[in-house]
């Protein structure tokens, strides 16, 4: 899969809320009302992930909040593969 330009990373991010991209990859900030919705939300995201095969940089996962990252480390920066997982995880509600 080819590597997004910063113009294209820009446009798919407008459509994307709570993304943002620090240049290698995007990522998200999630709050939840407490452990066992953080808990919830983490299993959700590893769902989405094992459905399109794309995991995670990192997850990391507090009391009531969840920050993810992706990238493909296949095009040593962000895809459309990325910008696919993203979309699916907005969906969720926690």
């Amino acid at each position: 899969m080819e590597k997004l330009t910063e113009k294209q990373i820009i446009k798919e991010l407008k459509n994307l809320k709570g993304w943002k991209s620090n240049g290698a990859s995007i990522l998200k900030s999630f709050t939840t009302k407490g452990f066992p919705q953080t808990m919830g939300l983490v299993t959700a995201i590893g769902a989405i992930c094992q459905q399109h095969d794309h995991h995670p940089d990192y997850l990391t996962m507090k009391y009531s909040g969840v920050e993810v990252s992706f990238s493909t480390h296949t095009a040593k920066g962000i895809t459309l593969k990325d910008i696919k997982v993203a979309k699916d995880i907005n969906t969720l509600k926690y």
